[in-house]
Protein backbone atom coordinates (compact mmCIF):
# COMPACT_ATOMS: atom_id res chain seq x y z
CA UNK A 1 0.00 0.00 0.00
CA UNK A 2 1.33 3.41 -0.98
CA UNK A 3 1.95 5.78 1.95
CA UNK A 4 0.86 9.40 1.64
CA UNK A 5 4.06 11.55 1.45
CA UNK A 6 2.68 14.03 3.98
CA UNK A 7 1.98 11.25 6.48
CA UNK A 8 5.44 9.80 5.83
CA UNK A 9 7.04 13.18 6.56
CA UNK A 10 4.98 13.64 9.73
CA UNK A 11 6.21 10.32 11.11
CA UNK A 12 9.79 10.58 9.83
CA UNK A 13 11.09 11.70 13.23
CA UNK A 14 9.41 9.53 15.85
CA UNK A 15 8.38 11.27 19.06
CA UNK A 16 10.00 9.94 22.21
CA UNK A 17 8.19 9.16 25.46
CA UNK A 18 8.54 12.71 26.82
CA UNK A 19 6.73 14.16 23.80
CA UNK A 20 4.16 11.37 23.66
CA UNK A 21 3.27 11.94 27.32
CA UNK A 22 3.11 15.71 26.84
CA UNK A 23 0.78 15.32 23.87
CA UNK A 24 -1.51 13.04 25.90
CA UNK A 25 -1.74 15.59 28.71
CA UNK A 26 -2.48 18.30 26.16
CA UNK A 27 -5.35 16.28 24.70
CA UNK A 28 -6.81 15.85 28.18
CA UNK A 29 -7.02 19.61 28.76
CA UNK A 30 -7.87 20.60 25.18
CA UNK A 31 -4.53 22.29 24.45
CA UNK A 32 -3.49 23.12 20.89
CA UNK A 33 -0.15 21.43 20.18
CA UNK A 34 2.10 21.15 17.16
CA UNK A 35 2.02 17.98 15.06
CA UNK A 36 4.99 15.57 15.25
CA UNK A 37 6.32 16.84 11.92
CA UNK A 38 6.00 20.45 13.02
CA UNK A 39 7.76 19.74 16.30
CA UNK A 40 10.65 18.11 14.45
CA UNK A 41 10.87 21.08 12.08
CA UNK A 42 10.88 23.60 14.93
CA UNK A 43 13.78 21.78 16.57
CA UNK A 44 15.62 21.78 13.24
CA UNK A 45 14.93 25.48 12.65
CA UNK A 46 16.05 26.49 16.17
CA UNK A 47 19.29 24.60 15.60
CA UNK A 48 19.75 26.01 12.09
CA UNK A 49 19.67 29.63 13.30
CA UNK A 50 21.49 28.87 16.60
CA UNK A 51 18.54 30.37 18.45
CA UNK A 52 19.31 31.85 21.84
CA UNK A 53 16.12 33.79 22.62
CA UNK A 54 12.70 32.59 21.47
CA UNK A 55 9.14 33.76 22.13
CA UNK A 56 6.39 31.16 21.84
CA UNK A 57 2.81 32.38 21.82
CA UNK A 58 0.66 29.44 22.89
CA UNK A 59 2.35 27.10 25.37
CA UNK A 60 -0.09 24.23 24.98
CA UNK A 61 1.21 21.14 26.76
CA UNK A 62 4.81 22.34 26.52
CA UNK A 63 5.50 19.90 23.68
CA UNK A 64 6.50 22.62 21.23
CA UNK A 65 8.62 24.33 23.86
CA UNK A 66 10.55 21.12 24.45
CA UNK A 67 11.17 20.78 20.71
CA UNK A 68 12.45 24.35 20.50
CA UNK A 69 14.73 23.99 23.51
CA UNK A 70 16.21 20.77 22.12
CA UNK A 71 17.29 22.67 19.01
CA UNK A 72 18.49 25.89 20.62
CA UNK A 73 21.97 26.55 21.95
CA UNK A 74 22.56 25.23 25.48
CA UNK A 75 22.14 28.64 27.09
CA UNK A 76 19.00 29.44 25.07
CA UNK A 77 15.83 30.63 26.76
CA UNK A 78 12.20 30.33 25.64
CA UNK A 79 9.60 32.83 26.81
CA UNK A 80 6.27 31.02 26.42
CA UNK A 81 2.99 32.92 26.73
CA UNK A 82 -0.43 31.40 27.30
CA UNK A 83 -3.57 32.67 29.03
CA UNK A 84 -4.39 29.23 30.48
CA UNK A 85 -2.83 28.45 33.86
CA UNK A 86 -3.52 24.75 33.32
CA UNK A 87 -1.30 24.77 30.24
CA UNK A 88 1.60 26.18 32.23
CA UNK A 89 1.08 23.52 34.88
CA UNK A 90 1.29 20.58 32.50
CA UNK A 91 4.13 22.21 30.54
CA UNK A 92 6.24 22.21 33.69
CA UNK A 93 5.69 18.45 33.94
CA UNK A 94 7.05 17.99 30.41
CA UNK A 95 10.06 20.18 31.18
CA UNK A 96 10.83 18.21 34.32
CA UNK A 97 10.53 14.91 32.44
CA UNK A 98 12.98 16.21 29.82
CA UNK A 99 15.31 17.43 32.58
CA UNK A 100 15.16 21.03 31.36
CA UNK A 101 16.56 23.57 33.80
CA UNK A 102 14.04 26.18 35.03
CA UNK A 103 16.59 28.82 34.01
CA UNK A 104 15.90 27.96 30.36
CA UNK A 105 12.25 28.97 30.23
CA UNK A 106 9.81 31.64 31.34
CA UNK A 107 6.12 30.74 31.47
CA UNK A 108 3.81 33.76 31.44
CA UNK A 109 0.06 33.35 31.87
CA UNK A 110 -1.06 36.95 31.41
CA UNK A 111 -3.08 38.00 28.31
CA UNK A 112 -0.96 37.40 25.22
CA UNK A 113 -1.25 40.84 23.67
CA UNK A 114 -0.40 42.62 26.93
CA UNK A 115 2.77 40.56 27.24
CA UNK A 116 3.89 40.89 23.63
CA UNK A 117 3.59 44.66 23.70
CA UNK A 118 6.08 44.80 26.59
CA UNK A 119 8.80 42.52 25.21
CA UNK A 120 12.10 44.08 24.16
CA UNK A 121 12.80 45.39 20.66
CA UNK A 122 15.18 43.41 18.41
CA UNK A 123 15.96 40.91 21.18
CA UNK A 124 14.71 37.61 19.78
CA UNK A 125 15.85 35.08 17.19
CA UNK A 126 12.49 33.39 16.65
CA UNK A 127 8.84 34.19 17.36
CA UNK A 128 6.37 31.32 17.11
CA UNK A 129 2.66 32.12 16.93
CA UNK A 130 0.28 29.33 17.88
CA UNK A 131 -2.51 31.33 19.59
CA UNK A 132 -5.93 32.40 18.33
CA UNK A 133 -5.14 33.83 14.88
CA UNK A 134 -7.80 36.52 15.18
CA UNK A 135 -5.04 38.47 17.00
CA UNK A 136 -2.58 37.92 14.17
CA UNK A 137 -2.31 41.47 12.83
CA UNK A 138 -1.31 42.79 16.25
CA UNK A 139 0.99 39.82 16.91
CA UNK A 140 2.80 40.14 13.58
CA UNK A 141 3.37 43.85 14.15
CA UNK A 142 5.01 43.18 17.50
CA UNK A 143 6.92 40.15 16.21
CA UNK A 144 8.57 42.39 13.62
CA UNK A 145 9.53 44.82 16.37
CA UNK A 146 10.86 42.08 18.66
CA UNK A 147 12.90 40.14 16.10
CA UNK A 148 16.51 40.93 15.34
CA UNK A 149 17.57 41.19 11.69
CA UNK A 150 17.67 37.62 10.41
CA UNK A 151 15.18 36.48 13.04
CA UNK A 152 12.32 34.22 11.99
CA UNK A 153 8.57 34.55 12.46
CA UNK A 154 6.68 31.24 12.37
CA UNK A 155 2.89 30.95 12.19
CA UNK A 156 1.82 27.40 13.08
CA UNK A 157 -1.32 25.76 11.64
CA UNK A 158 -1.47 28.36 8.89
CA UNK A 159 -3.68 26.19 6.68
CA UNK A 160 -6.45 26.51 9.27
CA UNK A 161 -7.58 22.94 8.87
CA UNK A 162 -7.50 23.28 5.08
CA UNK A 163 -9.79 26.31 4.99
CA UNK A 164 -7.32 29.07 4.09
CA UNK A 165 -6.82 27.86 0.52
CA UNK A 166 -10.59 27.71 -0.06
CA UNK A 167 -11.94 31.20 -0.95
CA UNK A 168 -15.45 30.10 -0.01
CA UNK A 169 -14.42 29.81 3.65
CA UNK A 170 -15.13 33.19 5.29
CA UNK A 171 -15.17 32.61 9.04
CA UNK A 172 -13.14 35.13 11.12
CA UNK A 173 -10.32 32.71 11.94
CA UNK A 174 -9.78 31.73 8.32
CA UNK A 175 -9.96 35.32 7.10
CA UNK A 176 -7.39 36.40 9.71
CA UNK A 177 -4.94 33.71 8.59
CA UNK A 178 -5.48 34.43 4.89
CA UNK A 179 -4.99 38.19 5.34
CA UNK A 180 -1.88 37.63 7.46
CA UNK A 181 -0.36 35.57 4.68
CA UNK A 182 -1.15 38.23 2.09
CA UNK A 183 0.30 41.05 4.20
CA UNK A 184 3.54 39.20 4.95
CA UNK A 185 3.96 38.13 1.32
CA UNK A 186 3.38 41.71 0.16
CA UNK A 187 5.84 43.19 2.68
CA UNK A 188 8.87 42.00 0.71
CA UNK A 189 10.99 44.89 1.96
CA UNK A 190 10.54 43.61 5.52
CA UNK A 191 10.20 39.83 5.19
CA UNK A 192 11.56 36.98 3.11
CA UNK A 193 8.71 34.49 3.39
CA UNK A 194 7.70 31.00 2.39
CA UNK A 195 4.93 28.53 3.13
CA UNK A 196 5.67 24.86 3.74
CA UNK A 197 3.21 21.95 4.05
CA UNK A 198 4.37 20.63 7.41
CA UNK A 199 1.63 19.68 9.88
CA UNK A 200 -1.29 22.04 9.23
CA UNK A 201 1.02 24.44 7.41
CA UNK A 202 3.87 26.66 8.54
CA UNK A 203 4.24 30.23 7.33
CA UNK A 204 7.88 31.29 7.73
CA UNK A 205 9.15 34.84 7.42
CA UNK A 206 12.72 35.99 8.01
CA UNK A 207 13.14 39.63 8.98
CA UNK A 208 15.47 41.52 6.65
Amino acid sequence: MRINPHEYAEDFIVEDQVLVAARARGIEVGARDTTPGTGAYLRYLAHLISAQAVVEVGTGSGLGTVCLLRGMIESGIVTSIDDEVEHARIAKIAFAEDEISPQRYRLITNPVMDVMSKLTDRAYDLVLLRHDPEDLEFAIEHAERMLRSGGVLVIDSFFGGGKVSDPAQRDPRTIALREAGKSIRAASKVWISTLIPVGDGLLLATKK
